[in-house]
């Protein structure tokens, strides 16, 4: 087993992450996506995340990007995906703060930008934009749904390919767009969703 090159920057910025405590509350909350992982890994199968938010520009982004990294620095066979129910552009707040971190990031097309996402020297790029949660790119059989917004979960209540849904809300940073605290609250959101997903991939390691 090849060990992840993460990058200098995001490689430091994971070990202040990884050192975050995740309140109880939290944990109760994401205990549904570690059951759902564990028993696909069980299986020998690999698990497929799709990560869904009604614009696919921000949270879901977010999730889908940190929780690869996560399977990938554990060596783990889950897939992230994301997707929405309408078709945007993920913000470029987004992106920017995703730089911020360490990530290395490259981008096609200015309407709905292509972004490839890095996190590593030997990794493989994680493909992001904004799309339906059954875009093509998103080719999985079965999944589970983790709904990241409220909006979508509370107004979706049916997603075809669906094995298992999982309520997995956060706040939308995009409350503070154009403002002052911008940056500040993109990070925090960002923050909280990294090292939530590593608490996750973490618990599926010491019992894989």
């Amino acid at each position: 087993m090849v060990a992840l090159k993460l990058y200098p920057e995001l490689k430091e910025r994971l070990k202040e992450i990884q050192a975050l405590e995740i309140p109880p509350a939290r944990q109760g909350v994401l205990q549904p996506l570690i059951a759902y992982i564990q028993h696909k890994l069980d299986a020998g199968e690999t698990a497929f995340l799709n990560f869904i938010c009604t614009h696919n520009s921000r949270r879901s982004q977010f999730a889908q990007i940190w929780a690869q990294t996560a399977a990938d620095s554990f060596h783990l066979p889950v897939r992230c995906l994301s997707g929405g129910v309408e078709v945007t552009a993920c913000n470029e707040r987004t992106v920017a703060s995703l730089k911020r971190f360490g990530f290395h990031i490259s981008a096609k097309g200015t309407e709905n930008p292509k972004y490839s996402i890095s996190h590593s020297e030997n990794g493989t790029p994680i493909s992001a934009f904004s799309k339906l949660f059954d875009d093509p790119e998103n080719n999985a059989e079965s999944f589970a749904a983790v709904m990241t917004c409220s909006h979508a979960d509370e107004n979706c209540p049916f997603i075809p390919g669906t094995e298992k849904r999982i309520s997995v809300r956060y706040e939308d940073p995009k409350t503070f767009d154009d403002t002052p605290l911008e940056a500040e609250k993109y990070d925090e959101r960002s923050i909280q969703i990294a090292s939530e997903m590593f608490y996750v991939f973490s618990r599926l390691a010491s019992t894989s």
